[in-house]
């Protein structure tokens, strides 16, 4: 199995429009972030975990052709912004499987109504199959099984998800005990670190580490990545041997 990080960034990417701030002047490749999202596939399957307004340099710079399941965090447009660009998926397949909280796939159905219309619906428009994902209840997307894990982003509700030995977390602030039995003997741990400075939402990267620490997963890589974090390869040497700084089109490959 393979996971390719589509985009590493905060809500605001980076560079950030009409920043001067030196790490959105980087020429470094590992500096420039899209908006958060990974693909996870192999020879069977292709699930995408979240869809940004990114979406489509993402999946033409990854070379993804084929989308089995749309998976969301959360609702947040950083997101999900990018859903009316599945189209080729569903011209290509059909109705595309898409799975989130009750709570986002109506939001979804307000801001991206025609996708969600049954009757004299447009006919360019992509149309999509809901399902809802509820805790502590996995589901199954070509036969491989993948388990919710319910974390918090100050006050909203997001899900993380399993699947075999990999787990993706982002845009976490808080999460119950109780939640990591599902990250038991994990190899691979994707996780939010959007600074060293506190925030309200997320994870600073102290908080990010010393979950890691709590996980004890074989390697770590932090993700959805402010600008005001600093320069990649600068943060690297400060992370543990075990712990890596994602950056966009990384692709790491899972037993």
């Amino acid at each position: 199995m393979k996971v390719y990080f589509l985009g590493t960034g905060t809500s605001q990417g980076i560079p950030v429009i009409g920043s001067h701030h030196s790490v959105c002047l980087s020429d470094n490749l590992k500096d420039k972030r899209l908006r958060v999202s990974v693909w996870i596939h192999d020879a069977d399957f292709s699930i995408v975990i979240d869809c940004g307004p990114d979406f489509r340099q993402q999946m033409l710079t990854s070379k993804c052709v084929r989308l089995d399941a749309l998976l969301f965090t959360h609702e947040h447009a950083d997101h999900t912004a990018g859903l009316d660009d599945i189209r080729p998926f569903y011209f290509a397949q059909g109705d595309i499987p898409i799975y989130a909280h009750d709570r986002v796939l109506k939001n979804l159905a307000r801001r991206f109504d025609y996708i969600f219309e049954k009757e004299n619906k447009y006919p360019g428009a992509p149309s999509v199959v809901t399902h809802e994902v509820k805790e502590n209840e996995s589901f199954s997307v070509k036969n491989q099984t993948i388990i919710p894990i319910n974390a918090m982003h100050g006050n909203l509700q997001v899900f993380g998800y399993r699947i075999k030995d990999f787990v993706y977390l982002t845009d976490v602030k808080t999460i119950e005990d109780s939640e990591l039995d599902k990250l038991k003997n994990v190899e691979v741990l994707v996780i939010n670190a959007l600074r060293f400075e506190p925030h309200n939402t997320h994870f600073n990267i102290e908080e990010a580490l010393n979950f890691i620490n709590l996980v004890q997963p074989k390697k770590a890589y932090l993700t959805h990545i402010s600008h005001i974090m600093g320069f990649h390869d600068e943060v690297q040497k400060q992370l543990p041997n075990n712990v890596f700084l994602a950056f966009d089109n990384l692709e790491i490959e899972i037993e």
